[in-house]
């Protein structure tokens, strides 16, 4: 049964073609002239309340209000309504408005625990592709439902240099998982149950990769291996980003940056790899269908912006984009709706964290 987000594509149709680089620019910043945005009403309203949620998200008083909202109009953010928002935003009392933050953020203990759920996808996904395996069962207990892992198996690489890329993020994702699991302790989550072989297909057919009858498997060759590796990677980089704001303890906060950056660097090796083999086209189609998921903001791009590299997705500062921990499960649940289980997770994520949208 195809999934239900691709009913949102007339209704988002524009981000996905903008980030392709359709429709005039506006308001590009001097040093990213490549990186092109839409001209339309209902972007400028989007911005006002994008930056106003950058605003109230990353300041701790009303000083930090001021300077934040000072670097956004010289970064070139005053364009999306900087000062309607600027009065409202600077006064608020600090003190209510940090009390309330704080009740309604999840702990420390619980964004590391959402992102050991995605750890453990990546790891048996990358596991299996290189040797065969998933992650030892000891690694796999704690909290919550565990789940077993349903698919995956060794890829016939054809090039010796995709599977050293391959086995070394393999090894990446496997350390993230025991460090997180060390972090946590007696509070770490089992995994939950895994799918990573019939939701590959589910994602494929409604990205239009492959027809309604057909099955897409990602262990299949390598380019197959690379598409998939692909619809995980730019989704890790944003959910670290995203989840960063909310960890207090700078410790965590450390680990959780060092994590980013080297699931960065998996990203980039993917998005080189996949442009080395100019399949530019079917990424573009799986970066749509994670842009119609999860809705505005425009955080997703192909490899090609008017046929030039694009490896590093960023807007138009330079800065890598962030996703809620809700829109990254709209994600590998493959459902635009709030729910807690579908997609890569068939019956969720373990956690405090759980629920997309």
């Amino acid at each position: 049964m195809r999934p239900a987000f691709p009913v949102l594509a007339r209704k988002f149709w524009w981000t996905v073609t903008v980030q392709d680089g359709a429709g005039p620019p506006i308001s590009n910043s001097p040093g990213r002239p490549d990186k092109w945005l839409p001209q339309t009403e209902e972007f400028r309203v989007f911005g006002k309340k994008l930056v106003k949620n950058m605003i109230e998200r990353s300041a701790e008083n009303a000083t930090d209000r001021r300077r934040f909202l000072q670097s956004a109009g010289a970064l070139g953010l005053g364009v999306v309504g900087a000062s309607a928002i600027g009065k409202a935003s600077l006064a608020q009392p600090a003190a209510t408005e940090v009390a309330e933050a704080a009740a309604a953020a999840p702990s420390d203990g619980a964004v590391l625990n959402f992102a050991l759920n995605l750890e453990y996808l990546e790891a048996e996904f990358y596991l299996h592709a290189v040797t065969g395996e998933g992650l030892p069962d000891s690694w796999t207990t704690g909290k919550g439902t565990r789940g077993g892992v349903t698919g995956g198996y060794e890829v016939p690489f054809q090039s010796p240099i995709i599977k050293q890329y391959a086995k070394e993020i393999a090894a990446d994702e496997k350390a993230h998982v025991a460090f997180l699991r060390k972090a946590l302790g007696s509070a770490a989550v089992s995994r939950p149950k895994i799918d990573i072989r019939d939701s590959f297909t589910a994602a494929a057919r409604a990205a239009g990769l492959i027809g309604e009858m057909d099955t897409f498997d990602p262990y299949a060759n390598e380019n197959n291996f690379l598409l998939a590796a692909f619809l995980f990677e730019d989704v890790g980089v944003t959910a670290y980003k995203g989840a960063a704001p909310l960890i207090t303890n700078k410790t965590y906060l450390g680990a959780a940056a060092g994590i980013l950056a080297v699931e960065a660097y998996h990203a980039a090796t993917i998005r080189t790899s996949l442009f080395e083999k100019g399949m530019s086209g079917p990424v573009k189609k799986l970066s749509a269908a994670r842009n119609m998921l999860d809705g505005p903001p425009l955080d997703d791009q192909g490899i090609t912006n008017f046929g030039e590299a694009n490896i590093n997705p960023t807007d138009n500062n330079g800065i890598a984009f962030g996703r809620t921990p809700g829109h990254v499960l709209n994600i590998v649940y493959l459902n635009p709706g709030q729910v807690s289980k579908g997609g890569f997770y068939p019956q969720g994520v373990n956690g405090e964290v759980h629920v997309s949208g």
